[in-house]
């Protein structure tokens, strides 16, 4: 077994060098724009992945980082939630450019120190951009704007935490306070997250889930009883078709193209649906393979069916109507009626539901012709094992959760499901964003799980739902939220309404952000606002128990051990985990028989108690650190049992609502570019789709802006309408694109102005990002 205690005799011992903030000058220009790429990695990822990480730490440190990352023993990515293949079986080099950039940006050698925030006034601070912001450097020491201050100062931990628990206990309820969770948070940080709110009193708990696969987790919860996804790595290349929807791999998870291609070698069909044409699924030149460096790579998509946004809930009521009509003119020869009958609820319902569609409208909403369509359900009929995969161009329509369950129809009627090489598959984008749900970070956890914390501890904690993402815009709207603790992320940019959130937070008492580098939440500050720096994965956590380590949950429920071995930027930066022990010890001394001080510095009693608590993490550290660490149990997946009122998979199918779009306005969905990480900007290079210079730009069809009476290069403010109220985007760079008829593509954060807070996915209560009404004003 690997000992997490060990020092590695190759670790990063010499201190790095304190370097100042970097002197960095903003690359936003005008915008530039070619032809899109049609293939993605090659050389080009090799040398931007280490580009960025010569630029941030050096060539010697590069090289030592990216050796441990992804490696057993080493440390586990930042960046997207992709799993790991086993432990040998892993490359060496097993990251991608995105994951590189990530690592880069945590790594850098930059610093932020006190003379940083001497010469910047947060109003000077707030008025860089995204990208200057994050160049700055890593964060080395506590900060305090002080109440009617202009500069952060610096602070001590004990004075931080006591201005911290004097604002929490001096609150009318524990609900006036919001605890946010990024997705990078650490299980046993999560873990011990949710037990100092819920001690203090209260379930506000939103997490970046909420405004991404959430409505994923709705619609498979009430379908077969899990959130998760059923399709290990493994049986991902031994699918015999595999149907991508609303997912841009070649951006936001580039490792999955290495196992879309085994898969394809395997013999796999791959059909991509997007309004866009993504180069990664397009043709794949593998970096870690002569073919990919020198020839031509791998062409991965068969078919493209360039769907319109908000189609994708008819298209696949669509295919499930095609696989029924066969099934009644052929008994037996598509759907799979063993498993419908051992398996199921529902089936009855659904093939009278789906028994008769509407053509005409089923190709308006979708704005694919019939033919292709059927070619589709053809492409299911032949494959007796299939996978779907589906990210956030599905998960952020209001539509969403409706769309989700009518995927998992169609993988029911075959059996899809329990099944080598088959299943539903949400991939999710960061990197313990399942992990943190698993851990309890949810503002409405089971009461078993209450229950068990409760035990463990001591104590009972509340069972009040508390508030969402969504919710929490909305309690800012009405400047109901006193407090605001963020654990990791960047709430100012990552939600919709901004000018609402921003207002709501700067009307907080107190605002608080715990972070490895700078970002516009904290210059968008409460009256008083604490800035705390905290380690990040690729450093060292040394404790008086010795060097720690962290498990994180990646997108198939694979739990393993990520340990860093740089030394942290400062010896004032510390883990989350002690900073959630230093709060509590402050916050909640007599609540339960919580010992904050033992676990602050040791992770392994951490883990213990989550054995105890969670579901399925018994001999939690035993089993981690076995290579690979541990796959959790998914009832579907391995013994098609489903835990749902019937015991069943159900049948969910209702009505698929038309979708209008009011003369002389556009479809418009949010994207990454290839240069950015959710809210984090690493350049102004959208590589693939061939933009550079300027992130303010929309992407729309060339027929679609003839018509509309508007040319390439045109600077217009995009106006989004919902419910009467119109919101605007400034600014705008028309560029035309190869998108789907009236469609549009912009990017986030810039384009979260454009959202509102009431707009929101049916059930998961999931911003709505995608399939936004716009229109073009010209300036």
């Amino acid at each position: 077994m690997a000992d997490l205690h060990r020092r590695d005799q190759h670790a990063d011992t010499a201190t790095e060098p304190e370097d100042r903030a970097a002197s960095v000058v903003d690359p936003t220009g005008a915008v530039d724009a070619h032809d899109p790429k049609q293939w993605a990695a090659g050389l080009p990822a090799v040398a931007n992945s280490f580009r960025h990480g010569i630029e941030q730490m050096g060539l010697p440190r590069t090289a030592r980082v990216f050796g441990r990352l992804n490696q057993d023993q080493g440390f586990d990515c930042p960046s997207c939630a992709w799993p790991d293949p086993e432990a040998d079986h892993r490359h060496v080099a097993e990251f991608c450019e995105s994951g590189a950039k990530a690592v880069a940006w945590e790594a850098t050698k930059r610093r932020v120190d006190r003379e940083f925030f001497a010469k910047h006034s947060v109003a000077d601070l707030d008025e860089q951009s995204e990208w200057w912001l994050g160049q700055q450097g890593r964060l080395t020491e506590p900060m305090h704007l002080r109440a009617g201050g202009t500069h952060y100062e610096p602070v001590s931990w004990d004075e931080a935490n006591a201005i911290m628990a004097g604002h929490l206990r001096g609150l009318p309820s524990p609900d006036d306070a919001v605890f946010y969770t990024s997705g990078r948070t650490s299980n046993e940080a999560a873990f011990l997250y949710q037990l100092m709110v819920r001690a203090y009193g209260t379930n506000n708990l939103p997490d970046c889930s909420n405004m991404c696969h959430e409505s994923s987790g709705t619609a498979m919860s009430e379908q077969i009883g899990i959130g998760k996804g059923a399709v290990t790595l493994e049986s991902l290349e031994r699918a015999e078709l595999i149907v991508i929807a609303g997912q841009n791999p070649g951006t936001n998870a580039p490792r999955m193209l290495t196992h879309l291609e085994r898969a394809k070698q395997n013999g796999a069909v791959i059909v991509a649906v997007n309004p866009l044409p993504e180069a990664g699924l397009i043709r794949f030149k593998n970096p870690q393979t002569p073919r990919g460096l020198v020839g031509p790579g791998t062409a991965l998509a068969d078919d493209h069916l360039q769907i319109r946004l908000g189609g994708d809930h008819a298209l696949f009521r669509a295919v499930g109507h095609l696989l029924v009509q066969a099934e009644l003119a052929a008994p037996g020869s598509v759907v799979d009626r063993a498993f419908v009958e051992a398996h199921t609820a529902g089936y009855d319902d659904y093939v009278e539901a789906v028994r008769e569609i509407d053509w005409d409208a089923t190709e308006l909403a979708t704005g694919l012709q019939r033919v292709e369509i059927e070619a589709l359900a053809k492409r299911f009929t032949d494959s007796s094992a299939t996978v779907v995969c589906w990210a956030m161009g599905l998960t952020q329509h209001v539509h969403a959760v409706m769309t989700i369950q009518e995927i998992v129809n169609v993988l029911l009627l075959q059996g899809n499901i329990g099944k080598d090489g088959a299943g539903p598959c949400p991939v999710r984008g960061h990197s313990n964003v399942q992990g943190d749900r698993t851990m309890g970070i949810w503002e409405q956890m089971p009461q078993p799980f209450l229950d068990a914390l409760g035990s463990e501890f001591g104590f009972t904690p509340p069972t009040k739902h508390g508030v969402d993402a969504t919710a929490t815009v909305q309690r800012l709207r009405d400047k109901s939220v006193r407090v605001f603790f963020g654990m990791g992320g960047n709430f100012a940019m990552a939600t919709p309404d901004t000018p609402v959130v921003h207002a709501g937070l700067r009307a907080c008492d107190l605002t608080v952000h715990v972070s490895t580098k700078l970002n516009r939440s904290h210059t968008v500050t409460g009256t008083e606002a604490l800035i705390l720096p905290c380690l990040g994965r690729t450093d060292r956590d040394a404790t008086a128990r010795g060097d720690q380590g962290v498990t994180v949950e990646d997108s198939q429920g694979q739990v393993h051990l990520s340990q860093g071995r740089l030394e942290p930027p400062s010896q004032d930066c510390r883990s989350e985990v002690a900073i959630v022990a230093g709060l509590a010890h402050h916050l909640v001394p007599g609540v339960g028989t919580v010992d904050w001080r033992g676990l602050a510095d040791d992770n392994d009693r951490i883990r213990d108690h989550i054995s105890r608590v969670v579901p399925h993490f018994g001999d939690y550290n035993d089993r981690v650190r076995e290579p690979g660490g541990f796959l959790l149990p998914h009832k579907p997946r391995d013994r098609r049992e489903f835990d749902t009122p019937s015991g069943k998979a159900e049948f969910l199918a209702g009505s698929v609502p038309p979708l209008e779009l009011p003369e002389g306005r556009l479809l418009l969905q949010t994207i990454r570019s290839h240069d950015q990480f959710n809210t984090t900007v690493y350049g102004h290079a959208d590589r693939y789709r061939g933009i550079s210079g300027n992130r303010r730009v929309v992407l729309v069809n060339p027929d679609d802006l003839h018509r509309l009476g508007f040319h390439a290069g045109q600077v217009v403010d995009v106006v989004s309408e919902f419910e009467g109220v119109d919101r605007r985007a400034e600014g705008f760079t028309l560029v035309a694109y190869p998108t789907a008829a009236d469609c549009a593509a912009a990017y986030y954060p810039e384009t979260n102005v454009l959202m509102s807070a009431d707009h929101v996915a049916l059930r998961s209560n999931t911003p709505v990002a995608k399939a936004l009404v716009v229109r073009f004003e010209a300036r």
